[in-house]
């Protein structure tokens, strides 16, 4: 993890839909600067472009104008390789439903991010059961996914998304998918986590999960709340899953 600067900066970042209807225009020119080590929350109702910035700071997606430096370096123009390197280098993601590999064991799940990024089987092991103990789910490791209860599988895509110890954690909607009791068992995780160092940005709908965080980036209609409003030569179509 680096612990100095911003890990995350975006400049004007613009990202536009086509639809039958009209075009979505999902983010306005959004700036933002994440130092290094913060534990920020973008919150904002569904629609308002919160995961779409998400997704684009991870780069699994692109914007349509405007930069995304994570560690300094632009995200603008790189190809899939590069991008996927990016990723192993600096970026752990936890998603809301898990994406967990279940043919795999929860060992093999935590293993498999750090054999891909280049570390041996057995650094990639090691790392994979510390991070399970952490986590408390050291007594599943040779279970499979499905066997596990809702919090117990996002505490595994939490240690997953640690594997590689990313600059930045990303977590979209992150208890979402959870009854109360585990979304407070993954939000006490995130602030052991944030006390430890890990950087992490998480987007949610949830007053819960961000009063977790230490700054609150509120996001309305593509944009961050209390940025002057860019010219309204369009209006902005309604944006579902964005």
């Amino acid at each position: 993890m680096t612990t100095d600067g911003a890990v995350i900066e975006t400049s004007a970042l613009r990202k536009n839909y086509e639809s039958e209807s009209a075009p979505v225009r999902a983010l306005r020119g959004v700036d933002l600067e994440v130092p290094a080590g913060e534990f920020i929350a973008v919150m904002g109702p569904s629609g308002c472009g919160k995961s779409t910035l998400l997704n684009i700071i991870a780069g699994l997606d692109t914007p349509s104008d405007g930069d995304v430096r994570i560690a300094g370096e632009s995200l603008v123009g790189k190809d899939e390789n590069a991008l996927a390197h990016m990723r192993r280098k600096h970026i752990g993601i936890v998603f809301q439903f898990y994406n967990l590999l279940e043919g795999m064991s929860v060992l093999e799940n935590v293993t498999l991010p750090a054999v891909i990024a280049g570390a041996s089987r057995k650094q990639a092991e090691t790392r994979a059961r510390d991070l399970l103990d952490l986590l408390g789910v050291a007594d599943k490791a040779a279970d499979v996914p499905g066997a596990l209860s809702g919090g117990l599988r996002q505490r595994l895509a939490i240690a997953r998304a640690l594997a590689n110890e990313p600059t930045i954690l990303l977590a979209d909607e992150p208890t979402g998918a959870l009854d109360s009791a585990g979304g407070e068992e993954v939000l006490e995780l995130f602030r052991r986590l944030h006390a430890g160092g890990q950087g992490m940005l998480v987007v949610t709908h949830d007053h819960t999960v961000a009063s977790a965080a230490e700054r609150i980036v509120e996001m309305r209609d593509g944009r961050i709340v209390g940025e002057p409003p860019e010219d309204r030569e369009e209006p902005l179509a309604e944006a579902q899953s964005v």
